[in-house]
């Protein structure tokens, strides 16, 4: 009768579960163990993987076992034939509307319950369904058959993809192919980064529709004349659909994307900040497009048209107090838009005029993709642009190919003698006022929007 030992089996803890568990706590993400084990194992798990305080050991609403949770909620009710669900619904499974019996005790219960020892398919099914009904996102990992209703009911199953059961990963809507817990929070970090790429293409793409829109519907009215060509909108639609697509989609997920806040279900893919730099950037835009549409004989560097008009100035007789410098020939409602701008030989060219205000326009929209890549009103919208290089093959591209273009003459619907280099600074370095407009719009308070 002489005690040799005492042999304990555990099922080991990963190591990198800790530090998974708190990373999700630091981005607003709810952890919560359901397990078939019984309420001390289940709590001692969920102590070395930081799911709960030593404090909270034993404390019935923080632990709680499945059985008795399920007798507390009054299990569920179908809200459209009124009978309890699953099991005597009658209702098909698409029709089914099922809430938590006790729904004001299932809310109050979980501001603290961590840990669900004991748990059955019921157990769990009622918690995803209750977490639901409170409107919260539910994501929900598992590998055995009896997960499966859960996973299926939640808004994201988790599959085990080297343990789990064909049936749970029917069930399931995404694999995991290692097994591990911390898969779960590069899911969380690839999901918000998918979003925040849509919202940044978006808010890209609005600001460029809106500033063109405005553009062309007035300065049509005014001048009886579009200061941009068809032809110019396409390579305008080829920068703003494709590749900006292709260079504010392919941001990487970084580091900050899981300390803050998760987005709310009902949040509109157009946040406030978004429609307030939308808003202000399409209109700063264009206040500074009809000025130079407008006024651009006053503004816009012209050294070789200039020279041509006044020497034919000159040989008519014009004394050199007469000497002008014009811009563009358009008419304001059949009268002449400035009276400078009647030489006695009209060219028959395009507009060298139209061509920097086209020139412009581009800039303007190859310094607001820069800025794009930041849609949470960071100061910084340099931060993190060497970990994406596709974005920086994109952005060079654009630029060569605008420079390129601006010498391409009648193709383009251009001037044939193009832009001075003089004209092509003037316009990237006025472009560039769009990052003071942005510096603004960020100390600016979000009020626009709904």
């Amino acid at each position: 009768m002489t005690l040799i030992g005492i042999l304990g089996i555990m099922d080991v803890v990963r190591t990198e579960v800790p530090e998974a568990v708190a990373i999700c706590k630091g981005a607003g993400v709810t952890v919560r163990m359901v397990t078939g084990d019984n309420i001390v194992t289940a709590m001692a798990i969920a102590e070395i993987c930081k799911i709960i305080t030593p404090e909270e050991i034993g404390d019935p609403r923080v632990c709680l076992e499945g059985p008795e949770f399920y007798e507390k909620m009054g299990g569920l009710v179908c809200l459209t034939c009124k009978k309890a669900s699953p099991q005597d619904c009658e209702c098909e499974p698409k029709d089914r509307k099922e809430k938590v019996r006790n729904f004001s005790e299932f809310k109050s219960l979980m501001s603290r319950l961590k840990v669900l020892a004991r748990s059955r398919p019921e157990d769990k099914y009622l918690l995803v369904t209750g977490l639901r009904n409170m409107g919260d996102v539910v994501a929900v990992t598992g590998d055995g058959t009896n997960d499966a209703p859960a996973l299926k009911k939640a808004d994201v199953g988790f599959g085990m993809g080297k343990t789990g059961t064909d049936t749970c990963k029917k069930a399931a809507d995404i694999l995991i192919q290692d097994d591990s817990f911390y898969s779960v929070v590069k899911a969380v970090s690839w999901g918000r980064n998918v979003y925040d790429n849509i919202q940044r293409f978006l808010q890209f793409q609005l600001t460029v529709n809106v500033n063109a829109l405005i553009t062309t519907f007035f300065s049509s009215c005014f001048m009886k004349a579009s200061p941009l060509q068809p032809i110019q909108l396409l390579w305008v639609n080829l920068i703003m659909d494709s590749l900006a697509a292709l260079a504010l989609a392919t941001e990487l997920p970084k580091p900050h994307l899981l300390k803050r806040p998760p987005q709310n279900r009902n949040d509109h893919i157009v946040s406030r900040k978004m429609m307030k730099h939308i808003v202000g950037m399409a209109l700063f835009q264009c206040v500074l497009l009809f000025l130079m549409i407008f006024a651009g004989e006053h503004l816009i560097y012209e050294p070789n048209v200039a020279l041509r008009y006044n020497e034919q100035r000159v040989a008519l007789g014009y004394a050199e107090s007469e000497m002008v410098f014009p811009g563009r020939a358009f008419t304001l409602l059949g009268e002449p838009l400035y009276e400078s701008l009647r030489p006695t030989l009209e060219f028959k060219e395009d507009s060298r005029h139209m061509t920097w205000i086209f020139n412009f326009f581009v800039w303007m929209q190859i310094w607001n993709m820069m800025c794009s890549r930041k849609i949470h009103d960071e100061l910084n919208i340099f931060s993190g642009i060497m970990d994406n290089f596709m974005f920086i093959i994109i952005w060079v591209f654009i630029v060569i190919g605008q420079v390129a273009i601006t010498f391409s003459g009648k193709t383009f619907k251009l001037h044939p003698d193009g832009l001075s280099w003089e004209q092509h600074l003037q316009a990237m370095l006025l472009a560039a006022t769009v990052f003071i407009c942005r510096f603004v719009l960020v100390c600016c308070p979000d009020k626009i929007g709904w």
